[in-house]
């Protein structure tokens, strides 16, 4: 009698051991607010520190978050597939920076109607989403032609090298850029403006293409990484380096090697973990029912050798 006994208790304490390592039969990620977000890409480092700073966010706020974007910032395709996926994992809000806003207007519609709520971060959503958050991409680029004009001491010639024509931000930072310099600097001509979708082999062809076709152009402001680093290149396959000087927009490696050694003589800075952060937080706030502003400035700086090791400066300048 004692044996049997003995042999049952060993046979509940395996039972109640096994039970004890089996995983939750529900996991605690699925409590939290799920926020789906897809990004206008991936591969670039500027995506990488968004993602940074919604995850912060989403550590801040307890909600589960998933980050994703093409690999191509001009895949709109696939970028409506990876909304259409997110959408079907029924998320309490999308957040998107949209590559082309007409694609994913009809979607936005159909997922409010469904109570889903959308933010729009980076180019945003059009009118569908009920925050946006984002750089101001008109006052950045009133910057950086500010900048333009102090160095060329008011008078001169430009050429502009943008990367889009269909994404808003893009359509902004060189909208104004030009409005800026046509209101307040009569004696800076624009001359040229020419697109090379934000890459590099592109946008290097289109400025040599440029300097050949306008020989007197005195600088050259693109907007974005890619078409400052393809401008980069380009000028520099021209001979024209320094000769010709060169405005950017964002960061990468590339840049900041350019920017320190005078051949790039300054740039805007995004604060793309401000702008991920800020994104999260507007979601948030939505779901809870409280007031978010339209529009949510993640704000821009100018940099240059001289002040792009200082402490408000340095952080923003991503790889």
């Amino acid at each position: 009698m004692k044996k049997r006994l003995l042999v049952f208790a060993l046979v509940i304490s395996v039972m109640a051991l096994a039970i004890g390592c089996q995983p939750a039969s529900k996991d605690t990620q699925d409590d939290k607010p799920y926020i789906a977000m897809i990004a206008l890409g991936y591969g670039h480092q500027f995506w990488q520190a968004v993602r940074q700073g919604a995850e912060e966010a989403a550590k801040d706020y307890n909600v589960r978050i998933t980050f994703e974007g093409p690999e191509e910032e001009t895949m709109v395709d696939k970028q409506v597939d990876m909304l259409k996926t997110a959408l079907a994992n029924n998320p309490a809000a999308v957040a998107l920076a949209a590559i082309d806003v007409e694609s994913v207007t009809g979607i936005l519609k159909d997922a409010k109607a469904k109570g889903i709520r959308i933010v729009g971060f980076d180019s945003g959503t059009g009118e569908e989403a009920e925050a946006h958050c984002s750089t101001d991409n008109l006052q950045a680029a009133a910057l950086a032609a500010e900048n333009a004009a102090r160095i060329l001491n008011g008078k001169g010639k430009i050429g502009i090298v943008g990367h889009s024509q269909t994404v808003i931000d893009a359509v902004q930072r060189v909208d104004g850029f030009v409005e800026k310099i046509e209101k307040e600097y009569p004696d800076i001509e624009i001359v040229d403006i020419q697109y090379g979708d934000g890459d590099h082999l592109k946008s290097a062809e289109v400025t040599k293409g440029m300097l050949q076709a306008h020989p007197d152009i005195d600088l050259i402001y693109t907007s974005n990484e890619g078409a400052c680093v393809g401008a980069y290149n380009g000028l520099k396959e021209a001979g024209k380096i320094k000769e010709v000087l060169l405005v950017g927009f964002d960061s990468s490696a590339a840049m900041k090697e350019g920017v320190r050694s005078g051949e790039i003589v300054g740039a805007i800075t995004q604060d793309p973990v401000g702008m991920g952060y800020k994104t999260v937080e507007a979601a948030v706030k939505l779901l809870n029912g409280e007031k978010v502003d339209s529009f949510i400035d993640t704000g821009c700086y100018w940099y240059d050798a001289s002040n792009m090791d200082e402490d408000h400066i340095k952080p923003l300048l991503y790889d």
